[in-house]
């Protein structure tokens, strides 16, 4: 008799080692799983850039998908950075004038900014020359502040108007300062392709017939310009 309750002792002692490792396992397990959902939940956002900008970026003249923005997201080298472009130009449009549905740059940072944006960049316009006084440098300056509000990790890169000639009208001059004004008061990047010469050498085959807007050629040369400017700062705010 005293055997057989030593054998069940054991067994019993058997069974519960063999549930408690059982128990450890399934702990295991569970922290595991647990563990991979936080991971899951913090996988990194595709970073948005968006475009603000006038007729220059649209397409008019070619067509939407000739336009700049649109080659700089289908370029396979621009894709290796993950990245989304939202381009919410619209003909017509500046800091000022009013375009397209009554599109304003102003209006089209508040319909396609968000905290996801990690750049924006804002491009023209000529379509402010005859503003009053000061008007454009003001509008610009809400225009950033409310980039800065909606998205505060995002970088803002300010693009001037072009001019096709190295003699550019005195109130294309104007916008363009008034622009760099407001660029440099927000403390964001300024480019002025009046400066650095853009188009100016080339434009009988960069802009097309009607003499404003960019032909096919002109759209690739404005992409190679911008995914210069864009680039460096997608691949700085990745490793952030």
């Amino acid at each position: 008799m005293l055997r057989n309750q030593t054998r069940r002792r054991g067994l019993l002692w058997t069974t519960t080692a063999i549930a408690t490792a059982c128990l450890s396992v399934l702990a295991v397990l569970s922290a595991c799983s647990s563990d991979a959902g936080p991971r899951s939940a913090t996988a990194p956002v595709q970073p948005t850039v968006v475009i603000i900008g006038d007729s220059l970026s649209t397409g008019h003249g070619t067509s939407p998908a000739d336009a700049w923005p649109n080659l700089v997201e289908n370029d396979p080298g621009f894709q290796q950075f993950q990245a989304t472009i939202v381009n919410a130009a619209r003909d017509g449009s500046g800091y000022v004038s009013v375009g397209e549905n009554g599109s304003t740059f102003g209006s089209q940072v508040d319909t396609a900014v968000t905290d996801e944006t990690r750049l924006v960049l804002f491009f023209g316009s000529e379509n402010d020359m005859g503003t009053s006084p000061g008007e454009t440098e003001a509008a610009a300056a809400r225009a950033f502040a409310s980039v800065k509000s909606r998205a505060p990790h995002a970088d803002i890169v300010v693009v001037g108007p072009p001019s096709y000639t190295s003699t550019p009208e005195a109130e294309r001059l104007d916008i363009r300062d008034q622009d760099k004004s407001a660029a440099l008061k927000a403390g964001v990047d300024f480019v002025d392709p009046i400066d650095l010469g853009w188009i100016m050498d080339d434009a009988a085959d960069l802009i097309g017939p009607d003499g404003d807007h960019p032909s096919a050629a002109g759209q690739q040369y404005l992409q190679a310009k911008m995914e210069a400017l864009i680039e460096p700062r997608i691949q700085q705010t990745q490793a952030q």
